[in-house]
């Protein structure tokens, strides 16, 4: 006699149990490692093993024939129900609530973090239900205090490039009133380029501290701030200099971002010095983005004067041009130099760091 209302499973073979051999069936769930529980399409349980005993601290005779709800904490009974549904109408062996935090419900009223599998046994061409059940309380409680130990050292982090950034910042203020005490125009326009390489490092800094990840900079973020100081530092007439950029979203860690904050202060500073003397009208072009084989080029082009045929970059006397050279080695990038119509500097580099 089989019980009309049972769902049947016309797609799976109706032998009662894998093998056709129930009392192997029987053994092989009681001595599970799991805490396994068979159900019926109802809900009702049917079989328990000896390890659900221990996990749900209920004796088997108290659940068998009780609806699984029993084990479910009471604020997620309602969905219960229509998650066994849709199992339901398409079984197959899948992980229940994928993506989801899932809870028990001991007899004791205390709940506890599971994992659980689900596979459709059929019994009599009807569909019963195998859970098994994994208790992860331990494996949650570490993870829980890993992501807590993670969040504060990223907390740490960031408070360790707030303060970086702030002495720095002391240290470009001292530099810049040293400046004003210097008669000297040649001295203090050496003091201004050292005032921005300082403060240019100190950005990075603060990029990094405003940043959701302060493992890496985003560059874009970093240059918009760069310009705004250096507008601010050159007085540059905005109609009279204008600056364009093309700006991907590039990443870079601190060890690479720092020497390539340093190299885009010298390449702009360069530029909007020299470019464009005694009052001529100008435009400065600011690409950054990634190229082939994981490279960052950074390129700044304007349509200046030029640079002169006998400035040797690599040789040069100054110490933007030798900084600029120094930083790229650092970097295992390379640079390229178009001297004139327009004049173009190109600087790439890995954006992984060398082994």
């Amino acid at each position: 006699m089989t019980d009309p209302d049972q769902p049947v499973m016309p797609s799976i073979p109706s032998t009662p149990y894998p093998g056709g051999d129930d009392e192997r069936f029987a053994r092989v769930v009681e001595y599970a490692p799991n805490a396994m529980i068979l159900t019926d399409a109802h809900g009702r349980i049917t079989m328990v093993n000896a390890e659900t005993e221990k996990v749900f601290g209920y004796r088997r005779d108290e659940l068998m024939g009780q609806a699984i709800e029993m084990l479910v904490p009471e604020r997620f009974r309602h969905h219960h129900s229509g998650l066994r549904d849709s199992f339901v109408s398409k079984p197959g062996p899948r992980p229940m609530g994928p993506g989801r935090d899932l809870y028990a419900l001991r007899k004791d009223g205390s709940e506890f973090a599971v994992e659980i599998g689900l596979n459709p046994i059929p019994i009599g061409g009807h569909l019963h239900i195998l859970a098994a059940i994994v208790d992860i309380s331990d494996r949650k409680t570490r993870q829980e205090r890993l992501e807590k130990s993670l969040r504060e050292k990223e907390l740490l982090l960031a408070e360790v490039h707030h303060r970086v950034k702030n002495n720095l910042q002391i240290v470009y203020s001292l530099l810049d009133m040293q400046s004003a005490q210097i008669n000297d125009p040649e001295v203090r326009e050496m003091l201004r380029d050292s005032c921005n390489r300082v403060r240019s490092m100190a950005q990075i800094h603060q990029t990094l501290y405003q940043s959701e990840d302060v493992s890496q900079v985003e560059l874009g973020h970093f240059f918009d701030d760069l310009l705004t100081s250096l507008y601010s530092s050159y007085v540059v007439d905005i109609e009279r200099i204008v600056i364009k950029t093309d700006i991907s979203p590039v990443f870079l860690p601190i060890s690479l971002a720092v020497p390539c904050g340093l190299i885009a202060n010298e390449l702009l500073s360069n530029a909007l010095k020299h470019a464009f003397r005694d009052g001529k009208k100008g435009q400065i072009d600011v690409y950054v983005g990634e190229v082939a084989n994981k490279y960052i080029r950074i390129t700044v082009t304007d349509n200046g004067v030029g640079l002169p045929d006998d400035l040797d970059i690599e040789n040069n006397g100054s110490l933007g041009l030798l900084l600029v050279n120094m930083l790229v080695d650092q970097l295992h990038g390379t640079i390229t130099i178009h001297r004139a119509n327009p004049t173009s500097l190109s600087v790439e580099f890995p954006q992984t760091e060398a082994p």
